[in-house]
């Protein structure tokens, strides 16, 4: 695994998200009451920002449509897709991920 700094863990507030460039890539990170968590931000559905989302209860809910998303595993609660995620880990003040 290569981990790659994406932000600092002040930069995402509890119960917010953050959408950050990892390598080129459009990712989502989590704060899910001190617990960090990533994936794809671009919803299956109708390509909608999945980190601009409400994230309540370990759910995040896509702005646009409504469809709700589990940060953990990526599943989606509403239909059966789910968004590709990313491994976290935290050193000092960073959150890094494994893009």
């Amino acid at each position: 695994m290569t981990f790659i700094n994406a932000c600092r863990i002040t930069e995402v507030k509890s119960g917010k998200g953050k959408v950050v460039d990892v390598n080129g890539h459009k990712i989502a990170i989590f704060n899910d009451n001190g617990n960090f968590h990533a994936f794809d931000n671009m919803c299956p559905h109708r390509k909608g920002p999945l980190g601009d989302g409400a994230l309540d209860g370990g759910i995040v809910t896509c702005p646009w449509h409504g469809w709700r998303f589990d940060v953990k595993t990526g599943k989606c609660a509403t239909m059966p897709v789910s968004v590709k995620t990313y491994p976290v880990k935290i050193e000092g003040d960073i959150v890094l991920v494994d893009v």
